[in-house]
């Protein structure tokens, strides 16, 4: 059997909810009286719990239904048939300032120590109303307009044609809204699926390499140690590269990166870049330079880096074992021409239309680490500087990208 503290407990826990029930809650007697009101019930109708406790509930109407509220039940007690009682329906309540609201009630009969009570629950629909009545006066507004345009097209009929161009125009229009629409839900998912898998994959390593580094205390140890430290190293550069990604797209996007042009040797930069990336190449990888030197050009120094960074890490990171990578720059009177050449995986021939997509990774480079931001990075840098960049490639024969720039 229940004790009475637990009695106690339960009858705090039930007025713990009852308290801080978003819609009002009302209990009252078989003569209508007021015997409990929730925190929500007097917020709603203005009161304080002493200035209602004990008074009949229809002082919270409004006419007619304040004078026929004790008729509601005494007719209910006397016909059990309901109303309102085990139904519910939409009425109208009283604040005390006067103003009236629209609520939906719910009445509810309890039998509690041989004891008759009702009580009820109250939803506010002051917002739904509003919106409904926003709803209509919109409606009138359009059905105002839709008048007013069929007034103007009455006097216009001698331009029909032009009118169905501009029709056909806005469908064109809104078709390729929609295209453009999908294509953006399409980049959410692609986004989404990469973000996840890339920062996991550097985080677990991270994660393992430090729990077995923990494991290695002896000092002969020291080359087990030395190992998953560079796995850390490895793990943490992936994971820089991706937010730098996600920076540079970012900026791209935002307008943040101007050009600033300036007199530099360009072959100085190929080798800067080449030097910075050699810690990527593999056993049996090189890198085949082919420049004259010095090569003066008249260009945006940061932002060529940035495209001879990505194409050079990109053929590396997919060539095969012993690959070899060729990083040819020429100039002519008018133009810079640079060619990274692979003799890597090559990209497959259905993917290659994708390819400067935002987040698009080839079916050949899934088990690759990559964002699939770097290439359409790459694109629009080129396009900042008025150039061009294409590419051709055969699936396990290798890539060559060509990037054009004017001097």
């Amino acid at each position: 059997m229940a004790t009475t503290e637990n009695l106690l407990d339960l009858a705090r826990r039930l007025q713990g909810i009852i308290d801080t029930a978003i819609d009002g809650i009302i209990t009252i007697n078989d003569k209508g009286i007021i015997e409990s009101m929730n925190r929500a019930a007097l917020v709603q109708f203005g009161y304080a719990i002493d200035e209602l406790k004990g008074k009949n509930i229809h002082v919270l109407m409004p006419e007619p239904y304040h004078s026929e509220h004790d008729t509601y039940i005494n007719n209910y007690m006397n016909t059990r048939v309901p109303r309102i009682i085990g139904i519910g329906r939409e009425v109208i309540g009283k604040r005390k300032n006067g103003q009236t609201f629209p609520f939906r009630l719910a009445v509810s009969e309890v039998v509690l120590n041989d004891r008759l009570i009702f009580n009820g629950i109250i939803h506010d629909l002051t917002d739904v109303k509003k919106a409904e009545n926003d709803l209509m006066a919109l409606n009138e507004a359009l059905e105002s307009k839709v008048e007013q345009r069929t007034l103007e097209i009455e006097h216009t009929v001698n331009q029909l044609l032009q009118t169905n161009k501009i029709l056909e125009k806005r469908e064109e229009e809104l078709e390729l809204a929609l295209v453009k629409e999908k294509e953006l839900n399409d980049l959410k998912s692609r986004f989404v699926s990469m973000a996840s898998h890339e920062f996991r994959t550097p985080l677990s390593t991270i994660l393992s390499s430090v729990n077995l580094i923990s494991r290695y205390t002896d000092d002969h140890q020291q080359d087990k140690r030395a190992k998953h430290v560079d796995r850390i190293k490895s793990a943490v550069n992936n994971l820089t590269g991706i937010l730098n990604d996600f920076l540079s797209l970012s900026k791209i996007e935002e307008g943040k990166i101007q050009v600033q042009s300036n007199s530099f040797d360009m072959s100085h930069l190929c080798d800067e870049v080449i030097t910075e990336v050699s810690g990527m190449l593999k056993d049996g990888h090189s890198i085949i330079k082919d420049y004259e030197s010095p090569l003066l050009i008249h260009s945006d120094q940061r932002i060529l880096k940035n495209v001879l960074f990505n194409l050079i890490s990109n053929a590396i990171k997919y060539s095969k074992s012993n690959g070899v990578v060729r990083c040819v720059v020429k100039k002519n009177q008018s133009r810079l021409l640079i060619r990274i050449i692979d003799n890597g995986i090559g990209i497959p021939k259905d993917d290659q239309k994708h390819l400067f997509a935002r987040f698009f990774r080839a079916s050949n480079v899934i088990n690759i680490q990559g964002t699939g931001l770097g290439l359409s990075i790459v694109k629009r840098y080129v396009e900042m500087l008025d150039g061009t960049i294409s590419f051709e490639s055969t699936e396990s024969d290798g890539t060559t990208f060509m990037v054009s720039i004017p001097t």
